[in-house]
């Protein structure tokens, strides 16, 4: 019985510590790619799927930009914020929140203006399919 016990032990530890690795491992995602980098994708990505001119495509390619570097900022700002163990209050999660909005609002307006219709509908389409394959 004492064997039984201890044999049961070991393994309820080993499983333990395996599964704590895992998840350590889950949290170091591919490389760090820069701004630019996944800027110059995102609109390669756009390109195939909506079929985009050279026009279009330099006219995108400064929003994503700013987009992500915006992204960057907030990323590192939180960062900090959990080194420092410190909480935003409820002031300062509504104001980031509505910022966050504000920007996205501001982005699909210009998007519309240099999309034509049936490529803004494909858009909206290829973000709904991104947000349902996340929520999976």
């Amino acid at each position: 019985m004492k064997k039984l016990a201890s044999i049961l032990i070991l393994v309820f530890a080993f499983t333990v510590t395996v599964q704590a690795q895992k998840k350590g491992k889950q949290n170091e995602r591919g490389p760090k790619l820069t701004v630019e980098q996944n800027t110059s994708l995102a609109v390669k990505k756009m390109t195939l799927g909506l079929d985009l001119s050279e026009k279009q495509q330099s006219q995108i390619k400064p929003l994503i930009n700013s987009q992500a570097a915006a992204r960057k900022v907030a990323m590192e700002s939180r960062k900090e914020n959990r080194a420092t163990n410190k909480k935003p209050s409820a002031d300062e999660i509504y104001a980031m929140r509505s910022a966050q909005l504000d920007n996205q609002i501001a982005f699909k307006n210009k998007l519309r203006n240099i999309l034509n219709k049936e490529q803004f509908e494909k858009f909206e389409q290829m973000k709904n399919n991104r947000k349902e394959k996340g929520r999976k």
